[in-house]
């Protein structure tokens, strides 16, 4: 199957990285005509005609220049300025998570989910930016360097350097492997409406291993008992600042009790109960561009109607 989650990060672009702090070259790409800049107001972006907006290097405003990187024999940097433009022109920038519908429209096929992985790299770093104000060490003031990649104390000289968080998200299964009886774990969660399901998740504890990780937050969500863990794939979530890291695992147990207050409510389901829900509506699974759907058709085995 070809995952639609893996459109998000198939094309990496060049991050140039050992150039970030070579000034002379930094100015030489930003003035070389051909480059392209996406405007950041705080965290947010601003979408013209069903598109992203990347304008030249002269019409950016100033502001932190981020250099993304190279694609295509262009160079791609982000200018992150303060948050007054999206305040003014409410409904007018959105956030990563509301770009995401845009993305999937694009069929993960067009030139908008190919520069994906720029756009992610941008809000990531953005998002560090806005939440990251003062030196952790001494409350200092941070100002940017290697081009905006890296924020230095100017009162202790302590750098900071943007942070990844590890989530879990996996899809947990009973029964014969490949039988009609085979079930899966889906969860919905406190905030979500009626129907709405999607994978089991959750953060990384320090020292934890992933496949720990795993079983904990399963045990914790559902109280079903979790044994065998196997890695499935990965997907760059900047929602602000995690890296998805999928798995597959076998319950246990089968038992459902809902102790903890982010699942409401927890089904196994067998994939002609899946199918049959979905068709009705009645199970509305998550879009495309998530690695839950691969996760949840790679265990169907092809493609499902409907979406979030």
């Amino acid at each position: 199957m070809d995952f639609a989650h893996l459109a998000l990060a198939r094309d990496p672009h060049d991050r140039l990285g050992l150039h970030r702090t070579d000034d002379a070259w930094l100015e030489d790409r930003w003035t070389r005509s051909g480059a392209r800049v996406l405007v950041v107001s705080g965290t947010r972006v601003r979408p013209k005609d069903g598109a992203l907006e990347w304008v030249s290097a002269d019409e950016a405003p100033d502001g932190v220049r981020v250099l993304l990187g190279e694609r295509d024999a262009t160079t791609w940097w982000a200018v992150i300025t303060g948050p007054e433009a999206a305040k003014e022109e409410q409904g007018q920038w959105f956030p990563l998570r509301g770009l995401l519908a845009l993305f999937q429209e694009q069929s993960l096929g067009g030139e908008q989910a190919g520069l994906a992985p720029l756009v992610f790299h941008a809000l990531g770093l953005a998002e560090w930016h806005w939440v990251t104000r003062f030196c952790p060490r001494c409350g200092g003031t941070l100002v940017p360097r290697a081009a905006g990649h890296e924020l230095v104390c100017e009162q202790c000289g302590k750098p900071q350097f943007p942070r990844t968080d590890p989530a879990v998200i996996m899809l947990i299964t009973s029964g014969a492997p490949g039988s009609d009886d085979e079930r899966c774990l889906l969860g919905r969660g406190a905030q979500w409406p009626e129907g709405r399901f999607s994978t089991l998740a959750g953060f990384c504890e320090p020292g934890e291993t992933l496949e720990d990780a795993v079983r904990r937050e399963v045990l914790e969500e559902t109280g079903v008992v979790v044994g065998d863990v196997t890695y499935f794939g990965n997907q760059p979530w900047p929602l602000p600042s995690s890296l998805m890291l999928g798995f597959h695992g076998r319950a246990l147990t089968e038992e459902i009790r809902l102790d903890d207050d982010d699942v409401t409510e927890a089904r196994w389901l067998t994939r002609a109960e899946m199918r049959a829900q979905a068709e009705a509506g009645t199970l509305v699974l998550p879009g495309g561009v998530s690695i839950s759907r691969s996760l949840i058709e790679h265990w169907y085995g092809g493609p499902l109607p409907g979406s979030w």
